[in-house]
């Protein structure tokens, strides 16, 4: 099958030297935060970085008092859509360094991303240089907790001040920070939707591109009125083929087997953590299967006794448990979490290599630099 979208090894390093000036904030906010009450995306750190896209090339690269943004009204990324982003996490080791999980893989989906929207890429030093100052900068912004992470988003936008729809001259490249615990609180029931759909082949599913996330609103608050957190998004064309959750991949384990998603057809968001479990299920000579998978199969899996676990990859929730998944008038219940052995493993492993208590073996390590 024809593959839409480039693989992560197509991104190329750009070495380049961007100066980056430092303002720092006047007073810290850091004591008015109840680090034993973070929540997910509620707090943010002191600074923040900017980089702008004029001209062909970046320029005014700066870090930055975390504050509001002016706008043009007719800023060109509100109206036609012209805005990516990425999302990664911060941990502090044992030893006391900071480590940042893969964060090559997000340099090299973000640049996917911005080849698929028409927007520049952004070059590896830059990336690099700009997260590196800004932890360095608010590193006590990192909480201790077991659960919690300082939390790095980094995003892309078109400034044009013009009302037409084209290419952009101007962009803005930000990041900032946010001290964060745990995404979902307990274990998820989503449900598979065949009314809504996310993408089609040829489209944007592939990319991180804001219109991904605003298009599940609205299907995910029905489904709350059901009782699911989430949405299984099914394929659009036969509107049966597991696609993704909406904030996670999918895997599920049948007979001993576990199955994902195949990401050929471009309508999928090719995830890190996703990439993370099939490596580890490869060192672990576990049988897995990258392939299509049909609701239909999910539901005779479960009718006779074979659905033995099902779970979400994400960078939010790492490996979160899936209780229950819910079609039509079905509902399709997954054993205990405790007897989950595959995906329980998995969690523990990728928490300790995150958390930087084993051995780096894959070097998926970034340790920020003094």
């Amino acid at each position: 099958m024809q593959r839409f979208f480039p693989t992560f090894a197509a991104i190329k390093p750009m070495p380049m030297n961007y100066p980056i000036s430092i303002t720092k904030i006047a007073e810290t906010r850091i004591s008015k935060v109840d680090f034993n009450n973070l929540g997910f995306g509620k707090v943010f750190s002191d600074h923040m970085f900017i980089a702008d896209y004029k001209d062909g090339v970046w320029k005014d690269m700066r870090i930055v008092p975390f504050d509001y943004l002016p706008m043009h009204p007719a800023m060109s990324s509100i109206h036609y859509g012209q805005s990516i982003f990425e999302g990664l996490k911060a941990r502090r080791r044992a030893n006391k360094d900071i480590i940042v999980f893969r964060p090559d893989k997000n340099l090299e989906r973000m640049n996917i991303s911005a080849h698929r929207m028409a927007m520049p890429e952004i070059p590896e030093d830059l990336f690099y240089s700009a997260i590196n100052e800004l932890l360095k900068l608010d590193e006590k912004w990192i909480p201790d907790g077991e659960n919690s992470s300082l939390y790095i988003r980094p995003f892309l936008f078109a400034t044009d001040e013009f009302i037409g729809i084209r290419r952009s001259d101007w962009y803005k490249f930000i990041i900032f920070t946010s001290p964060v615990s745990s995404y979902y609180s307990g274990d998820v029931k989503v449900y598979a939707s065949d009314k809504y759909v996310r993408a089609f082949p040829g489209g944007t599913g592939f990319a991180k591109t804001a219109g991904n996330y605003a298009r599940a609103i609205q299907p995910v608050e029905e489904i709350n009125k059901k009782g699911y957190q989430q949405i299984l998004w099914l394929d659009g064309v036969e509107k049966k083929y597991l696609q993704e959750i909406g904030t996670m991949n999918i895997f599920v384990i049948i007979d001993g087997v576990v199955l994902t998603p195949s990401l050929d057809e471009g309508t999928i968001l090719p995830g890190i953590t996703r990439d993370s479990v099939l490596s580890l299920l490869k060192d672990w000579n576990i049988p897995f299967e990258v392939r299509r998978v049909s609701i239909d199969e999910i539901a005779d899996a479960h009718n006779r006794g074979a659905l033995e676990d099902a779970f979400g990859a994400g960078t939010a929730a790492t490996i979160s448990p899936i209780m229950a998944i819910g079609y039509g008038d079905d509902e399709f219940v997954l054993p205990p979490v405790s007897e989950r052995a595959i995906s329980n493993r998995l969690k523990e492993a990728l928490t300790l290599i995150k958390n930087g208590e084993v051995e780096d073996s894959h070097h998926w390590l970034y340790v920020v630099k003094p």
